[in-house]
C-alpha cells in the first residue's frame, strides 16, 4: 500500500469515531461532563496544616468564584467560612521547618531564604535575604545555633552573637598537588642543598615565615574533595561535632528519550526520561566528618547479617555441576539512609540492599563509622509495605522514643506494624499486632502517645488512633465509616480532618482530639451539577478465587438488571494501590464512569486483585516473578463470579484499566481468549523490560538475572493469543510508561496479522491525562467499544 494510503487509514481510524452518530446513553450523566474532572466535581481541600497557635487551619482550595486553586484559611471555633489568603498573607505564610526543644521557636526556609518564627506570638524575623539559596535549616541540640546549607556546605549562625561559622568545606574535583620533579631534577636540587649553605639558610627562613603565616590563620574546616560524585543530605549532629553526608557515583546509564510532536516551536522536541530496568545503578556512600579530629571516613556495612546472601531465585538458573553457593564472594551493594539523630546525638540508619531483599536498622557509631545492627527484615520477594523504606531516599518510619528506644515499622508478622527496639540490649517489642496495617505514625510532643493512621476496623476503612508509647490498647478517635486523614494541632487538642466516603468527596472537618467527638464540617466543595446526581455507594463484596482466596471488590449494580446483561471489570493501576474501599477514590473519573455504565445496564466490578495495597505482605507479594499470574487469575475468576453469581452474560463481559490495569487488560485478552469479549488498555505496559528500574526490579528482579520472570510477565510475548476485540489508548508524551511500549506491541500485532485491534493516540498527553478533551475522547471510545461488543 502507498504511504499516503496508510496515512489516510490512520487518520480515519483516529478521527472517524468522532464523526459518528452519538451513542445511546441512558444516563443523566454525560462522558463530556464527568471528564471535566474538578471543574465538574469541585475543587477539594488538600495540603492541610495548622498555625503555630492552633487557632487557624490552612489548606489548598478553590471555590467557584476563584480563578485559581490556592491557600485558604479558616479559624477554629469562629463559625466563619473559609477565606482565601491575600497575596501578602500568602507571601508571609510560614513553611514547615524545625523547632527548638521547647517549641518556642521554629526556623524554616521560604524561597531560598531563612526565617525564624516565635510560636507564641507569631512574630517572624527574616534571617537571610540573598540571591543564593539557603536551605535545610535546623537548630543545634542546645538551640543556640541555627545550622543551614548553602552552596553544598553547612554553616552555623549563632543566635546570641550573630556570628556565622562555616562547618564544612566540601569541594568538587581533586586537590591540586605540586607537580613532582623528575628524578634527575630532584637529584640536582638535593645536591645543591648539600653543597651551598646559603641555600639551606634561605630554605629555613622560608619555612619559618610559612609556619608563622599559617599560625595566624583562623581554624578552618577540613577541605574534603569528592571528585565527580554528587554530594547531598548534609546533616550536623546535635552537638555539631559530626557532619554526615551522602556521595553518589552516577552510573551514567543510557536514558530513554520521549519526543513531543505538538510543540510551541513547531519542531519535534525530545525530553530525556529515564533508564530502563537492569541498567547500571548509581552507587552510594555515607560519609562522616569528625570536626573535632579533623578527619572523615565512609561507613562500613560488611558486617551486617546476610549482607552477602544471594536471592533464592538465582538457584533456578544454577546449571553448574558444582553445588550452588548461597553467598556471594563479596558483600551486596547497599544504600544507607539517614541518619536520624536522638536529642543526645545518637544516630540511627536504615540500610537497603540493591536486590530489594533486605532492610537493616542499625545505630551508627559516629567516631568509628561502624554499625550496630538492631533489626533485619528479609523478604525473598521484596521489602515493602506501609512505613517501610522504598527507593525514594527516605528511611520510612524511624524515630527515637528516648535515648534507649527506637521505633520503626516491620512486616515481620505479614502486616506492617509498629515496634520498638532497645539500642543497648537489642530487645524488640511489638506495639501493635493483628491482621491490619499501620499506615502512618506520629509521636506526641510529650512522647507519651503515638497517633496512628490504620485500617484496624478492616481493610476498607482508615481511622485515626491513639496508642500509649509503652504499648497497650489502641484507642479509636474517629468513628464515621470511610477514611480520615487527620492533622493534629500543635497543642494536640484538635484534629483537622480530610474525610470522605465512597460517594462523598473529600471535605475538611474539625473535631476535638478525643474518641467519639463530633466532626464539624468546614468546607462545601462539590458543585451544583455534581450534587444533582444520586451517586451510588458501591458494595464491597468478596468472591472466591480458584486458589480459595477471598478477593475483595467494589460492585456497581444497575437497577432492574435483566439476566444475561453486560458487565465490565475495571482494573486499577499501580499494582500496589487500593480501590475497593469506602472513601472517595483517586480514580474519581472512573468512579463516575462506572455510575454512567450502571445507568446503561452494565454491572461493574472493581477488584483489589493480588498485588493491591491494604491487605498485608502476602497479598502484596503474590505477584513476585509473575505479573499476570495470580493478579490476572483474580480478573478471570471475577468474570466467572459476574456470570455465575450476579447473572451477567458470560459472553458479554468486558475489561479495561490504565497503567498496570492496562497491562492486565492486555494479558487477559492475550492469555485468556473468550473470557472477555472486549478490552480497553490505557497507558499500558506491554514489556516490563522497558519499564523503570525501581518499580520493576522489586517484583521481577532484572532481565539479565531473571529472564524467565520477564518473559512470562510481559504481554508482548503472548500477543498471538488475541482473539477478542482490543482498544489500545496511549499518550504520546508519556515519560513513565512510554509510547515506545505500545508502538512495539502494535508492530508485533501487525506482524502477527491481527485485525481486531485499534490504537488511539493522544499527542499532548503524558501518563496522567490533563486535558478534558483528551479524557472525553478516550472514554467515548471505551464506551463505544463496550456498547458495540457487549450489548
Amino acid at each position: 500500500m502507498q504511504k499516503s494510503g496508510i496515512l489516510l487509514l490512520l487518520f480515519l481510524n483516529l478521527y472517524f469515531p468522532l464523526l459518528a452518530q452519538p451513542l445511546n446513553n441512558n444516563s443523566p450523566l454525560t462522558i463530556g461532563q464527568i471528564m471535566q474532572g474538578e471543574d465538574f466535581v469541585g475543587y477539594l481541600p488538600e495540603d492541610i496544616r495548622w498555625s503555630e497557635d492552633s487557632r487557624t487551619i490552612y489548606f489548598s482550595w478553590k471555590q467557584a468564584e476563584d480563578n485559581l486553586r490556592g491557600p485558604c484559611q479558616v479559624a477554629v471555633g469562629g463559625g466563619k467560612a473559609p477565606q482565601p489568603l491575600t497575596l501578602e498573607e500568602e507571601k508571609t505564610l510560614p513553611e514547615n521547618g524545625d523547632y527548638n526543644r521547647d517549641r518556642s521557636l521554629k526556623v524554616y526556609e521560604k524561597n531560598g531564604d531563612l526565617f525564624l518564627l516565635e510560636t507564641a506570638n507569631g512574630n517572624i524575623k527574616q534571617l537571610t535575604n540573598t540571591v543564593g539559596e539557603e536551605g535545610s535549616p535546623r537548630f543545634s541540640g542546645d538551640g543556640s545555633k541555627i545550622v543551614y546549607a548553602f552552596d553544598s556546605n553547612l554553616y552555623a549562625w549563632d543566635r546570641a552573637s550573630g556570628a556565622t561559622e562555616q562547618l564544612t568545606d566540601f569541594r568538587k574535583g581533586s586537590k591540586k598537588e605540586e607537580p613532582a620533579l623528575p628524578e634527575y631534577q630532584q637529584w640536582l636540587k638535593q645536591d645543591q642543598m648539600e653543597l651551598f649553605g646559603v641555600l639551606r639558610e634561605r630554605q629555613v627562613e622560608k619555612d619559618r615565615k610559612k609556619a608563622h603565616r599559617e599560625a595566624l590563620q583562623p581554624k578552618r574546616p577540613l577541605e574534603i574533595y569528592y571528585g565527580n560524585k554528587r554530594l547531598s543530605n548534609l546533616q550536623a549532629s546535635p552537638g555539631l561535632r559530626f557532619v554526615t553526608f551522602q556521595l553518589t557515583a552516577d552510573a551514567d546509564a543510557q536514558n530513554t528519550m520521549v519526543p513531543a510532536f505538538v510543540t510551541e516551536t513547531g519542531y519535534v522536541e525530545e525530553q530525556r526520561a529515564r533508564p530502563k530496568v537492569g541498567s547500571p545503578q548509581d552507587t552510594y556512600e555515607l560519609g562522616v566528618y569528625d570536626r573535632q579530629r579533623d578527619t572523615f571516613f565512609t561507613v562500613e556495612t560488611k558486617n551486617l547479617e546476610g549482607i552477602s546472601g544471594k536471592p533464592a531465585f538465582l538457584y533456578e538458573y544454577h546449571k553448574d555441576s558444582l553445588p550452588f553457593h548461597s553467598n556471594y564472594d563479596a558483600p551486596k551493594p547497599v544504600r544507607i539512609l539517614g541518619p536520624i539523630f536522638s536529642e543526645g546525638g545518637q544516630a540511627a540508619v536504615v540500610v537497603r540492599s540493591y536486590d530489594n531483599k533486605d532492610r537493616w536498622i542499625a545505630t551508627l557509631n559516629l567516631e568509628q563509622g561502624t554499625l550496630n545492627q538492631l533489626d533485619r527484615q528479609h523478604d525473598e520477594a521484596w521489602i515493602g509495605g506501609p512505613g517501610i523504606v522504598r527507593w525514594d531516599g527516605e528511611t520510612g518510619t524511624l524515630g527515637w522514643l528516648n535515648e534507649e528506644l527506637l521505633y520503626f515499622q516491620s512486616e515481620a508478622t505479614g502486616f506492617s506494624h509498629l515496634y520498638t527496639v532497645n539500642v543497648n540490649t537489642g530487645e524488640k517489642r511489638a506495639l501493635t499486632n493483628g491482621a491490619y496495617e499501620v499506615l502512618g505514625v506520629q509521636l506526641s510532643r510529650d512522647k507519651r502517645f503515638f497517633y496512628l493512621a490504620a485500617n484496624a476496623e478492616g481493610p476498607h476503612e482508615q481511622h485515626f488512633y491513639r496508642l500509649p508509647a509503652v504499648g497497650g490498647k489502641l484507642e479509636k478517635i474517629t468513628s464515621l465509616p470511610g477514611r480520615h486523614e487527620a492533622s493534629l494541632s500543635p497543642d494536640e487538642r484538635h484534629l483537622a480532618i480530610r474525610y470522605s466516603y465512597s460517594n462523598q468527596p473529600w471535605e475538611l472537618y474539625l473535631m476535638e482530639n478525643k474518641a467519639g467527638a463530633k466532626m464539624e464540617r468546614l468546607t462545601k466543595s462539590t458543585t451544583e451539577a455534581f450534587n444533582r446526581y444520586s451517586w451510588r455507594d458501591p458494595e464491597i463484596v468478596n468472591f472466591t478465587a480458584r486458589d480459595g482466596a477471598k478477593v475483595p471488590a467494589r460492585l456497581y449494580r444497575p437497577e432492574n438488571a435483566p439476566p444475561g446483561g453486560p458487565a465490565v471489570i475495571f482494573v486499577h493501576g499501580a499494582g500496589y494501590l487500593q480501590n475497593a474501599h469506602r472513601w472517595w477514590s483517586s480514580y474519581f473519573r472512573e468512579y463516575m464512569f462506572h455510575n454512567l455504565l450502571a445507568d446503561n445496564g452494565y454491572t461493574v466490578l472493581d477488584i483489589d486483585y493480588r498485588g493491591s495495597a491494604g491487605y498485608g505482605r502476602n497479598w502484596r507479594t503474590a505477584i513476585y516473578r509473575h505479573m499476570g499470574g495470580k493478579d490476572l487469575d483474580d480478573q478471570v475468576d471475577g468474570a466467572a463470579y459476574l456470570a455465575k453469581e450476579l447473572g451477567a452474560g458470560p459472553q458479554r463481559i468486558g475489561i479495561y484499566g490504565g497503567s498496570y490495569g492496562g497491562f492486565i487488560t492486555l494479558m487477559a485478552l492475550f492469555t485468556s481468549p473468550g473470557t472477555f469479549k472486549a478490552g480497553a488498555a490505557l497507558r499500558s505496559v506491554a514489556d516490563w523490560a522497558h519499564y523503570n528500574h525501581g518499580y520493576t526490579s522489586d517484583i521481577l528482579n532484572t532481565p539479565v538475572e531473571d529472564s524467565l520472570a520477564y518473559r512470562r510477565s510481559s504481554p508482548i510475548y503472548f500477543a498471538e493469543g488475541l482473539e477478542d476485540r482490543l482498544l489500545i489508548l496511549h499518550g504520546m508524551v508519556d515519560d513513565n510508561v512510554q509510547f515506545q511500549d505500545v508502538a512495539r506491541l502494535a508492530q508485533r500485532l501487525i506482524e502477527l496479522g491481527k485485525d481486531n485491534w485499534e490504537l488511539a493516540v493522544f499527542p499532548v498527553e503524558a501518563h496522567g491525562f490533563v486535558e478534558p478533551s483528551s479524557w472525553t475522547d478516550e472514554y467515548r471510545r471505551i464506551f463505544k467499544l463496550f456498547e458495540e461488543e457487549l450489548k
